[in-house]
């Protein structure tokens, strides 16, 4: 059965689900590094969780396991998956939503000490090798040279991933309606003719405002949108025929195809990469 996605429509970001707990600025960003370079932890939010916009004073890379955070920066929603993490620079306003059960893991980079720059959110590759040595910093009885010897591998080996996975938001409002209507429902399988209408504008309009703001058509952002999402639907455990009905495609085999054009694979086998690589 597919869940259900009631509740308020966040602007610029999917729908809430129902009984989502909404939060401040998260404890972490109280948390610090203390005397040292990096400060690891996880836990396992019990509820989906939203976190309303915040900045960290310090560098922070989020990672989860068994679900999927999404983060709204700017004009620009992040998808995080098994396999990858975000770096989220210090003092960049973000916000952001895991799902229920989620691990999800966080480690705090003092700027002051941390010789790698990353000066925009970029995805990063959370190899075996990262997360265990993040998961050893997590420790608390690691005496100074240990730690030391921990956090120079730590910067030695973290990396951007191969592909950085962005929706860009249109943030125009020509087409602003067509965005919001599509992040409440991805199935909204309305033509670019039907938009048109209803906006009372050209297809012309729609398309070159499309272009101008993401760099891809209506359908091809539409297709991304789907996309992420089937990401998010998939990672909590959601079968291919289930996701291909909720984001509107008539059969798995389109949903499979328009995965491969974005993905560059199919979805078992994505998911078969990340669970190897993991």
């Amino acid at each position: 059965m597919v869940r259900s996605s009631c509740g308020e429509a966040m602007p610029g970001m999917w729908r809430r689900e129902a009984g989502t707990v909404v939060r401040g600025a998260p404890a972490l960003s109280e948390r610090g590094t203390g005397p040292f370079a990096i400060s690891a932890g996880f836990r396992i939010p019990h509820v989906p969780t939203e976190w309303a916009p915040h900045a960290h004073p310090l560098h922070e890379l989020v990672w989860v396991r068994g679900g999927t955070l999404t983060s709204r920066v700017g004009d620009h929603i992040f998808t995080v998956f098994e396999g990858n993490g975000l770096w989220m620079p210090a003092g960049v306003v973000h916000s952001g939503r895991a799902t229920a059960g989620a691990e999800f893991h966080d480690a705090l980079f003092a700027p002051d000490r941390t010789p790698i720059a990353f000066g925009e959110p970029k995805a990063i590759a959370m190899t075996p090798l990262l997360e265990s040595l993040l998961a050893h910093l997590s420790r608390t009885d690691l005496d100074p040279p240990a730690r030391a010897r921990a956090e120079s591998v730590v910067f030695d080996v973290i990396q951007p991933s191969a592909r950085q996975f962005a929706l860009q938001l249109p943030g125009d409002p020509r087409i602003d309606v067509i965005a919001e209507a599509l992040l409440d429902d991805p199935a909204d399988g309305r033509s670019l003719e039907e938009w048109a209408r209803l906006l009372e504008t050209s297809e012309r309009t729609i398309t070159r405002a499309f272009r101008q703001t993401t760099g891809l058509s209506f359908a091809q952002w539409r297709q991304m949108l789907r996309v992420h999402r089937a990401l998010m639907l998939l990672s909590e455990g959601f079968d291919v025929m289930t996701v291909s009905e909720t984001l509107g495609y008539a059969q798995p085999s389109s949903f499979i195809a328009a995965f491969r054009r974005v993905m560059g694979t199919t979805p078992g086998a994505f998911f078969a990469a990340a669970d190897a690589a993991s």
